[in-house]
Order: C-alpha cells, then structure tokens, then sequence
C-alpha cells in the first residue's frame, strides 16, 4: 500500500461518522455565530446530558456516582467515594454546602489557608463546580462558591466533585459563555478537568498524577 492510499483510508476511517447533513464548512450567510451553533441538537434532555457526561468521565478513568438532588443522597455519595479511596479526611472550602459532608470522614478547613504540605497529605479535596461540559467529559473551576483556590484541586491525591444536573451544558461554547462572565467580571483562575492528571508528553506513555489528582470521583446529582 502506498503512504497517499494509507492516507485516503485514514481520512476515510475518521470521517466516516460524520452526518450526511453536515456542511462541509461554515459561513457566515448560513450560520452568523457558527460557535454558538456547534454541536447543538445533539442531546435533547437533562437526562441525555446526565448520561453522556458520565460515560466520556468514565472513559477518562475517573468514577462517576449519580444520587439524587438532595443533600443526604449527596453526603452519601460523598462517603460512598471516599471509603473507596481508602481515605478518612476531606479539605473543605468555603461554600460547600455543610449536608454534603458525611459524618464519618474528617472535615479540614481551608481557613486559614492551607500550606502546600498540607495540602499535600491531606486525604482528598471535596468541592463542587461552576459547570460541566458534557460532549468533553470536563468540569470547570472558576474559584466561586464552593470551589475553593486553586491549590485545593491541585495538592490533594483525591479530588471528588459535586455536579448537580442544571450545571451540565451540551458543548464547549455554552460553557465558555458562562465562564466568561466570571472571568471578565472577576478576573477569576478556570481550571478544566478532563479526568484524573495525567500525561502523556514522554513516548506516548501515559502516567498519571504528574500535576495534579490521580483519582477523581465526580457526583453527578439530580
């Protein structure tokens, strides 16, 4: 086989998924804000949402947990998470909500500020989230409520977030419209997480934990 046929069958192999209807590119007379636009219609319901979230997470390597909305459901979760990561204490931020936090791990506060070190052996880190995107399997951070400063997802071995159904848009665009508000009005540090830490920068082997949590466990509620 020669390197075009070789080519040709590559391209052939990832273009063959692609709807018939699809343009093959946009413009402007058609499509005035074609971000806006990009990969809408593709889920139809919250629960489409719930689902594909959950599944590109998993296919991150991190572990997902659905409960329900209420906050004794979350807290068991939450437990649920941590006595299968084998550890028995959580840093808290502020704005967490206090029915999250399960009676039987101890709660850290980050309040006064915590020092790397630690941070560093703490257990694991419990926050919630400014939005979820659900075509990418990533949650964001923005520092809000909740979220706590950036060292707090970043030092802990653990992290498990909280995402409540009405946090997860369809794609990227609806996300990045709501994160921007919070980074023009308060010049708030986003962090996205696609699943635990890892890289793969040296020979395409992938190592996890290089620059952050090795273990996430997202709670997805509603």
């Amino acid at each position: 086989m020669s390197d075009r046929e070789l080519l040709l069958r590559r391209v052939r192999a990832a273009i063959a998924d692609v709807p018939d209807d699809e343009p093959d590119h946009w413009n402007v007379e058609s499509h005035e804000r074609p971000e806006a636009d990009f990969g809408r219609g593709r889920c139809d319901s919250s629960q489409d949402l719930v689902g594909l979230l959950a599944q590109r997470i998993g296919e991150y390597q991190a572990t997902v947990t659905l409960c329900g909305p209420d906050a004794a459901s979350i807290s068991a979760a939450v437990e649920q998470a941590a006595r299968r990561q084998s550890i028995d204490q959580l840093v808290v931020p502020d704005g967490v909500d206090l029915g999250w936090q399960p009676g039987s791990v101890e709660i850290i506060r980050d309040d006064p500020p915590l020092t790397p070190a630690e941070l560093d052996a703490a257990g694991g880190v419990l926050t919630g989230c400014a939005v979820a995107i659900a075509q990418t399997g990533t949650i964001a951070l923005n520092g809000g409520p909740g979220q706590g400063r950036r060292a707090l997802t970043l030092m802990p071995d653990v992290h498990i977030c909280v995402v409540a159904r009405e946090q997860i848009v369809p794609g990227v665009p609806e996300a990045m419209a709501l994160l921007g508000e919070a980074v023009s009005d308060h010049c708030a540090p986003v962090t996205l997480i696609s699943g635990p830490s890892a890289t793969s920068d040296i020979e395409l082997s992938r190592v996890e934990g290089v620059h952050g949590p090795r273990r996430l466990e997202v709670v997805i509620s509603g």
